[in-house]
C-alpha cells in the first residue's frame, strides 16, 4: 500500500487513513513500509515490474494463453523427475467426484449446508488410517512440508521441549519451511547421513540425543528414495530419551513397505499428491498427520478432525468435528497454532483413489513402481561413467544417478534430454555439492518400459558424444 494513500479502498478494510495510523502506532511502526523489512532483500523485486499496457478481455485472454503456450508439461514430454510432485495415473473418478458442487463450494459449511461433506471427510480420515496403521487422521494441511512442521510443534508441547532432529537427507526445501514454521518454538538440529547408504547416519543420531530433544523425524521413503531399514531402533533410540518418533512417508509406498507404526512411529505424516492430485504449478498438494487414539496426542493437533456420532433417530449417525475446543477455530488468537484454509478437496480426493484402488490395488501399485525403478536405475548404471549414488541401498520410486564419471554436469545432460522430448532428474549439485554431478531420477506406474528405454538410450548418447 503506497504511503502517500489518502483515502479508504473501496474494498481493502482497515485502509481508512486514521485506522491505518492507529495500528501503525500501536505496534510501534511509523509507516506501512517498516513491515516489510523482515523480508530478505534478496527475495524483494527491488525494480519497477514490467506490466503491459491495459488490454481489454480479448487481448488479455490472448496475452495469457500465448504466456502459458510456452510451458513444456509432462503430457508432452516423458517426465522423470520427482523431488516432491510425482507423475502418477489419475483415474477419472477421481475428478468427477472432486468436481460436484456440493465438495467444490463447500469451503467452511455447517451440517445444515453440508451436503455430505462431514461425511467424505470422515471416510477420507479412515482410509487413511487403515493405510498407515494408525487410528486418527486430521483434515489435510497444505503440504508435506506443513504437516511435518505441526508434527514437529506437536511433539514439543506435549515433551515440553524445544529440539528436533532430522536427517540431512530431508529435501532441502522441506527443512527451510519447516525451519520457518517452528521458529522460535523448535530448533533444528541435523544428523547426518552414511556417506555409503544415503541413510541416517546412527552414530551420529545416539551422539545427538539429549533430553532436550523433543522429536527425532525420520522419512521411509527418504527425500532421496532410499528406504530407512532401521526405523525399529531409531525410534528405539528416540524413545530412549522420551523423544517422539515422526516418520513422514509417501502413502503410495506403503501398499509393499510396512506402516510406520510397526516400527515405532509415534506420530506419521506425509503427502497426499500421490494419491489421485494432478501435478499444479502452485498447487495439488496436501499433508497429512495420523496418530493413535490417544487423547494426549489428540488434544495437540490444531486442525479439524471430523467423527461419527449415533443421533437421536436409531440406526441413524451424524459426521462433525471432535474436540472442536482445541482449535484455533474456536480459541482464536489463543490458539496452539493458527488454522485457516485447509485443502480438503484433497483429503476427499485421496479418499476417492483409496477407496477405488483397495489393498490389492495399493500392492500391485507399489510392486509395479519397484519394478520399474529397478529396471531404470539398472539401464543407466550399465551406461559408461553413469553410476548409482547408493547401490546397495533399496529405493522406492526414486534413486540418486551420479554423473561425475561422465565429465558433464547434470545442467547439460538435461539440457540434452530437454532437446530429445524428455525432463531428466531433479539435479542435486547445489543442495549436495560434495556430490559433484549427481541427480534425482524418478520412476512410476506410468512409465512404460519403452520409455525406459528410450531414457537410457539418449542418456548413453549423450554421454558417449
Amino acid at each position: 500500500m503506497s504511503e502517500n494513500r489518502t483515502y479508504a479502498h473501496p474494498y481493502i478494510p482497515n485502509t481508512v487513513p486514521e485506522v491505518r495510523q492507529a495500528m501503525l502506532e500501536e505496534i510501534g511502526l511509523e509507516s506501512v513500509e517498516q513491515l516489510h523489512d523482515a523480508i530478505p532483500d534478496s527475495l524483494k523485486l527491488n525494480r519497477e515490474m514490467n506490466l503491459p499496457a491495459a488490454m481489454d478481455e480479448y487481448e488479455l485472454r490472448r496475452h495469457v494463453e500465448g504466456l502459458l503456450a510456452r510451458n513444456l508439461h509432462a503430457g508432452a514430454y516423458v517426465n522423470f523427475l520427482g523431488a516432491g510432485c510425482w507423475q502418477h495415473f489419475i483415474p477419472a473418478i477421481c475428478d468427477e467426484i472432486n468436481q460436484r458442487s456440493e465438495f467444490v463450494t463447500a469451503y467452511a459449511g455447517e451440517p445444515y449446508e453440508d451436503h455430505g461433506r462431514f461425511q467424505t471427510l470422515f471416510e477420507y480420515q479412515s482410509l487413511v488410517a487403515e493405510l498407515v496403521d494408525m487410528d486418527v487422521v486430521n483434515v489435510p494441511t497444505f503440504d508435506w512440508a506443513q504437516a511435518a512442521s505441526t508434527a514437529i510443534r506437536m511433539a514439543g508441547r506435549i515433551t515440553g521441549r524445544s529440539v528436533a532432529l532430522l536427517p540431512k537427507s530431508v529435501d532441502p526445501d522441506k527443512a527451510m519451511i519447516i525451519h520457518n514454521y517452528c521458529t522460535p518454538v523448535m530448533e533444528l538440529r541435523f544428523v547426518e547421513i552414511d556417506a555409503r547408504t544415503g541413510k541416517m547416519d546412527l552414530a551420529d543420531l545416539r551422539a545427538k540425543l539429549s533430553d532436550d530433544i523433543a522429536a527425532v523425524y525420520f522419512e521411509v521413503p527418504s527425500y532421496l528414495g532410499m528406504i530407512e531399514d532401521r526405523g525399529n531402533e531409531i525410534s528405539e533410540l528416540a524413545h530412549s530419551v522420551q523423544a517422539i518418533s515422526i516418520v513422514g512417508v509417501d502413502p503410495i509406498s506403503l501398499g509393499v513397505l510396512e506402516p510406520p507404526s510397526r516400527y515405532g512411529a509415534d506420530i506419521v505424516c506425509g503427502d497426499l499428491q500421490p494419491l489421485g492430485m494432478h501435478m499444479n504449478y502452485g498447487g495439488g498438494q496436501a499433508g497429512f498427520i495420523a496418530t493413535h487414539d490417544d487423547e494426549t496426542f489428540v488434544m495437540e493437533y490444531p486442525s479439524r478432525l471430523f467423527g461419527i456420532v449415533p443421533t437421536e433417530v436409531e440406526g441413524e449417525y451424524g459426521f462433525g468435528d471432535v474436540a472442536y475446543e482445541r482449535t484455533s477455530f474456536a480459541l482464536r488468537e489463543k490458539g496452539k497454532e493458527s488454522v485457516g484454509t485447509q485443502t480438503a478437496l484433497w483429503g476427499i480426493t485421496a479418499g476417492v483413489y483409496l477407496s477405488l484402488m483397495g489393498p490389492h490395488g495399493m500392492h500391485e501399485l507399489g510392486g509395479t513402481i519397484m519394478q520399474k525403478s529397478r529396471y531404470a536405475a539398472k539401464k543407466l548404471a550399465a551406461i559408461p561413467g553413469v553410476s548409482l549414488r547408493f547401490p546397495e541401498s533399496d529405493f522406492f520410486k526414486e534413486f540418486v544417478v551420479d554423473f561425475n564419471g561422465t565429465g558433464l554436469t547434470v545442467a547439460d545432460i538435461n539440457a540434452k534430454l530437454l532437446d530429445a522430448g524428455i525432463f531428466g532428474g531433479k539435479d542435486l549439485s547445489a543442495s549436495y555439492p560434495e556430490w559433484g554431478q549427481c541427480a534425482l531420477y524418478c520412476v512410476t506406474e506410468i512409465h512404460s518400459q519403452a520409455d525406459l528405454d528410450r531414457l537410457a538410450a539418449e542418456m548413453e548418447g549423450i554421454v558417449r558424444a
